[in-house]
């Protein structure tokens, strides 16, 4: 399963992205090549390796779903187009859910 999502430019600083299949928890990739829930673990790739680490993790779907990339600053921090969806798929919603106001 894919998403179509916006392009970015080869030199852009990304990161993938996709949900925990077992869980449906977002997760993102590591350096490593491991999947995380922890934010200060996003890794940034660019260029080719970028292009290859999302082919790879497209094949991992028993493990992730919908592998994408997520535009981020050098060091993995959550920036760029869809900073605002993303902040809240890394943090979670903007109002506390089933709490009384």
């Amino acid at each position: 399963m894919s998403s179509v999502r916006p392009k970015l430019k080869p030199e852009t600083p990304k990161s993938i992205t996709a949900w925990e299949t077992a869980t449906g928890r977002t997760v993102w990739l590591t350096a490593n090549g491991d999947w995380t829930a922890d934010t200060s673990q996003i890794a940034a790739f660019t260029g080719d390796e970028a292009e290859e680490r999302l082919a790879a993790a497209a094949k991992q779907e028993a493990i992730i779903t919908d592998p994408y990339f997520m535009e981020v600053t050098e060091t993995g921090g959550i920036t760029g187009r869809e900073t605002l969806r993303e902040s809240i798929r890394a943090n979670g919603p903007t109002v506390a859910y089933g709490d009384k106001a």
